[in-house]
């Protein structure tokens, strides 16, 4: 793996940690886990139909988040109630699509390999415009996080905004889906979100941090595990799991 292929996780890497401070705020921070299941059925279309993963992964993934929001406006249900009906169905329809144990092993964990130019391009798009889009978005999910009504006054169409964030938030797993794999991307939403949330006292600060330390252990993960011989995915989880242990040890104001 090159330099230039490292680039990529690192750069979903800091989408990630971004989407998961604004979850964890939102208090959907566990569908980052939920979520990335849905695109397991996309996984096993690309297999059956000899396409890329990632174009499989990306039509199940948006069509689910369609499906949740229409779910949330028409239902009233909450977002983890919609996720979670999601999620169960995806699961399912990945069991049965998904035939081979490698393959399986693929789509759940993922892998660091060399990729290919367009790849590359498609990675650093996404993962560039998730972090633009949010920093844009910012006032206008905060403001209907913490106030609903005052945001409808204020002119924010929250509905709206919460398509834009499910969105972000798919867009956000999909850069990272190659390399962690279905079962392992939504750690990187959020234990980093969690480990910063415990270290800092201010939202700027939150923010930052949410994205370093997602970035971080990405870094320390693939490093540790091209030393010991390990795997990747696993390793860069368990790293970012180990933040999360010491920022225990900080003492909040």
């Amino acid at each position: 793996m090159t330099i230039t292929d490292f680039i990529l996780p690192v750069l979903g890497a800091a989408a990630a940690g971004l989407v998961g401070a604004f979850a964890l705020m939102k208090r959907t921070v566990l569908a980052g886990d939920v979520m990335s299941h849905i695109a397991i059925p996309g996984l096993g279309l690309a297999v059956l139909w000899k396409i890329n993963p990632l174009v499989g992964g990306a039509l199940t993934l948006f069509a689910g988040i369609l499906i949740i929001w229409n779910l949330q406006k028409k239902t009233e249900l909450s977002t983890e109630a919609a996720i979670g009906v999601m999620f169960a169905t995806s699961v399912a329809l990945g069991a049965l699509l998904i035939n081979s144990t490698e393959e399986l092993v693929d789509a759940l964990f993922g892998g660091f390999g060399a990729v290919s130019q367009g790849e590359f391009i498609f990675g650093v798009a996404v993962s560039l415009g998730v972090l633009i889009a949010l920093w844009l978005l910012r006032n206008e999910l905060i403001i209907g996080l913490f106030s609903p009504e005052l945001a409808g006054t204020s002119g924010v169409n929250v509905d709206r905004v919460n398509l834009w964030f499910l969105l972000l938030f798919g867009l956000a797993i999909l850069a990272s889906l190659r390399f962690l794999g279905a079962l392992l991307v939504g750690s990187l939403i959020i234990i980093p979100a969690s480990a910063a949330r415990q270290l800092t006292h201010t939202l700027g600060n939150f923010l930052v941090a949410s994205v370093v330390l997602a970035m971080l252990a990405v870094i320390v993960g693939f490093i540790v595990a091209q030393h010991f011989g390990l795997e990747p995915g696993a390793t860069v989880v368990v790293t970012a799991a180990a933040f999360f242990v010491i920022s225990l040890f900080k003492k909040k104001k």
